[in-house]
C-alpha cells in the first residue's frame, strides 16, 4: 500500500521521542511535524535525517482507512493506549 497524496496523519498524530530537523525534542502527539510542508507531505522523506520511528511507520489498510480523519483517528487511538503511564506517588 502508498501513502494517501496529502494525507499526513502519521506525521501528526503519534508523538516522536527522536529528534527531528527544527524539533530537537521529537514532537509531543496531535503537533504538526515541523517538516510537513503545506501539502501534508515529508519534507525530509527518504533523507537520513529523518527519524528511524518515520521510516519504520508503513502504511496499510488498518492504520489509513479509507480517509486522513480515519488514519488521524486510528493513530491517535493507537498513541493513547500505548502511551506508558507514570507510576502513582
Amino acid at each position: 500500500m502508498k501513502c494517501r497524496d496529502h494525507c499526513g496523519a502519521c506525521c501528526i498524530a503519534p508523538s516522536i521521542t527522536s529528534p527531528i530537523p527544527g524539533m530537537p525534542n521529537g514532537k509531543p502527539a496531535g503537533v504538526r511535524c515541523i517538516q510537513l510542508n503545506e501539502q501534508n507531505m515529508c519534507k525530509i522523506f527518504g533523507q537520513p535525517e529523518r527519524p528511524a520511528f518515520c521510516s519504520g511507520l508503513q502504511p496499510s489498510v488498518e492504520m489509513c482507512g479509507d480517509t486522513r480523519e480515519q488514519a488521524i483517528a486510528w493513530l491517535t487511538q493507537l498513541e493513547q493506549i500505548t502511551t506508558p503511564t507514570l507510576p502513582q506517588q
